[in-house]
């Protein structure tokens, strides 16, 4: 099975709505006598897990849970048989039998989970008499579009939280926590700029960090199984006791992931931004923002309602690439000969310019550009005079 648009037998990704096109190709190196070609196209959301429960001291028994959502199913003949019952005989050589299909507009995006997926396939069936029926099966992606150009997605977000700190039953002060984010939508490979203040009102030193947390959702028979990872995370400098930090929009890049899935049944993607602070003796501090990671990335002339920090956090990388003691910057000698200097140094040809610049407010540009600087001199060249009175103060 061939696609359009695959390259090398390479994935090929379609969108909702979208005709997918390709042919199924049949080498023979012999005439054969053949049946009929079919043709389906499948694609569903399953999820399966099982969970051991213990019904006693020596009983015990797993319990299984399982569902599955069909998105696509389409069928084709491409070779059917005669009518008269009879076989179709093809000769040796190359035969390819082209195939088309519209894929609905509401589908999830292709997925790979712990406990279930969303899988999208084309299999051929080429049937033969007196033989085994010779089969062939490929993928193909669907990615659900996600604009983040959408109000919802472009409002801010933020939040606040505190907590107080304890150990033996001593109270050992408060560490609160303030954070907020321009945006609630995201594409992988955007920065995200974290505007964050920590306030260690304890006798001990806290550690603030943030993470990106991917939570997957399994749902059958009523039943949810979560998984969460941390897709990445930044850790920040350690805060003395009694201490602020403020983070200026401390970057914080989305690597390569999938997008949210959210309007699927039985396996929800989520996402969202977690700042914590470690506190020695007691359990972290933990302030969430939610996340909703796109396909179509933030227009360069976004809503009114974005930011210009929203509007340029992709931009934010060089951030990354600043050393922590910068270079002392190079001689200028070093950097321009002195013919260069000179040429440069030279008032410009008013052939060049044309009449841009004629008249008298370009002769007082030359000459305020080429007046020497006053020459340096520890003695004031206008001293005051002596004869002039000092003014009083308070007249």
């Amino acid at each position: 099975i061939v696609l359009e648009g695959a390259e090398r037998d390479g994935p090929v990704a379609f969108s909702p709505g979208q005709a997918v096109s390709g042919r199924v190709v049949l080498e023979l190196a012999a005439a054969a006598r053949l049946g009929a070609l079919r043709l389906r196209a499948m694609g569903a959301a399953r999820v399966h897990w099982t969970e051991s429960r213990s019904a006693g001291s020596s009983t015990a028994y797993t319990q299984s849970y399982s569902d599955q959502v069909e998105f696509l199913s389409h069928r084709d003949t491409l070779l059917a048989p005669p009518d008269n019952g009879e076989v179709t005989i093809l000769q040796a050589g190359r035969h390819e039998f082209p195939f088309t299909f519209q894929l609905p507009e509401t589908l999830s995006t292709s997925f790979e989970g712990k406990h279930g997926s969303v899988r999208y396939w084309v299999k051929a069936k080429l049937h033969r008499p007196w033989s085994t029926v010779k089969k062939v099966k490929k993928e193909f992606t669907v990615i659900e579009p996600i604009d983040i150009n959408t109000p919802a997605l472009l409002a801010p977000q933020a939040g606040a939280k505190e907590k107080l700190a304890r150990a033996w039953y001593c109270n050992r002060g408060q560490v609160s926590v303030t954070a907020k984010i321009d945006r609630k939508g995201y594409t992988p490979g955007e920065v995200i700029p974290i505007f964050a203040e920590i306030d260690n009102c304890t006798s001990r030193a806290v550690v603030p960090k943030a993470a990106i947390i991917q939570t997957q959702t399994f749902i059958a028979r009523g039943t949810k199984k979560q998984k969460k990872s941390v897709v990445t995370s930044i850790v920040g400098d350690s805060i003395a006791a009694g201490k602020r930090e403020v983070w200026h929009g401390r970057a914080l890049k989305i690597p390569p992931v999938g997008p949210s899935i959210l309007h699927c049944r039985i396996i929800q993607v989520e996402y969202s931004l977690k700042v914590c602070v470690d506190i020695p003796g007691t359990s972290k501090l933990l302030l969430e923002l939610p996340l909703v990671i796109g396909t179509i990335p933030l227009h360069p002339f976004g809503s009114r309602t974005s930011s210009v920090s929203s509007q340029y956090s992709v931009n934010l990388d060089w951030l990354s690439t600043i050393p922590e003691q910068p270079e002392a910057p190079p001689e200028y000698s070093a950097v321009v000969s002195g013919p260069e200097a000179g040429q440069s140094l030279a008032p410009p040809c008013r052939s060049e310019l044309g009449g841009i610049l004629e008249g008298p407010f370009f002769a007082y540009i030359q000459e305020f550009r080429f007046r020497p600087p006053p020459l340096y001199s520890e003695i004031d060249p206008n001293p005051p005079s002596d004869n002039i009175r000092p003014r009083c103060m308070t007249c």
